[in-house]
């Protein structure tokens, strides 16, 4: 990462939020940006870490998520609806060089990383697309204030129910139940409103140096590669906090040492 900030480094690559009556909302002092793709496994998985780790962290009500768009493959084909697409083993032997039974062992073994966060991975069922238009979906989403719903839904889509992530008819009734209105998001992917601010998140990752997801900025001074224990990422967390909190320091007044009389660990003197 450029600047002063701190490098941490299981990631997917290209390669490889008083008045009387009213309860206020906290103020928002820690900021964690998360760069992710849909259809990437340890996105999902550390999706689930950070959740446990933001549990552990007392001041997870001053913390504002933002998620980012990051594409895996910019220039992956959509398959056709309805095309049986399933072949997820087949298309990563073929991209990374292996055979399909060298495949299939890496995707059960991602199957069953995810089940230890509760997660229900079906490879088999995933169908290709391009996720231009998931992240702008995504994007809105952080506008009306439900971003980590529809992350969420999304995600799901993909790895669990089979959903073609790529379509914008699967895409508007996807946001929609996670609280987006339908027809917003049919009209904006239509017009492609957001695509330059996609391209602005994707060129703020190149500027970091990322090229593998997840990763996780926080408040612009640490970065986090990959899908860390719950442990990495609380630390994190409570040394970012800690140190754009930092105790004051304080002037001593008055008597100090044998002169300032009060009880200690010895007892109180008389």
């Amino acid at each position: 990462m450029p600047g002063d900030g701190t490098y941490l480094g299981m990631a997917c690559g290209r390669v490889g939020v008083v008045a009387a009556g009213y309860r206020l909302l906290p103020e928002v002092v820690l900021k964690v940006e998360i760069w992710s793709d849909v259809v990437c496994p340890w996105c999902y998985i550390g999706k689930r870490r950070f959740e446990a780790a933001l549990a552990r962290f007392v001041r997870r009500d001053e913390v504002e998520i933002e998620w980012k768009a990051f594409e895996l493959d910019p220039n992956t084909t959509t398959a056709p609806s309805g095309s049986g697409d399933g072949d997820y083993a087949g298309r990563m032997a073929r991209k990374y060089g292996m055979d399909r039974a060298q495949a299939q062992q890496r995707l059960d073994a991602m199957t069953e990383s995810a089940a230890a966060e509760g997660l229900d991975f079906h490879f088999e069922r995933a169908v290709r697309g391009n996720t231009f238009d998931a992240h702008q979906v995504i994007h809105l989403a952080g506008l009306r204030g439900v971003q980590d719903a529809v992350k969420e839904r999304l995600l799901r889509a993909y790895f669990t129910d089979g959903e073609a992530v790529a379509e914008r008819s699967s895409l508007a009734r996807l946001a929609s139940q996670a609280g987006l209105d339908a027809d917003e998001v049919a009209a904006a992917l239509e017009a492609q409103t957001y695509a330059g601010e996609v391209r602005r998140e994707e060129a703020e990752a190149a500027a970091f140096g990322i090229s593998g997801v997840p990763f996780f900025v926080i408040d612009r001074k640490y970065g986090v590669s990959g899908a860390q224990a719950p442990e990495v990422l609380f630390q994190v967390l409570e040394q970012a906090w800690a140190e754009a909190h930092p105790l004051p320091t304080l002037t001593t007044v008055g008597a100090t040492g044998d002169g300032a009389v009060a009880c200690g660990p010895d007892g109180c003197p008389v």
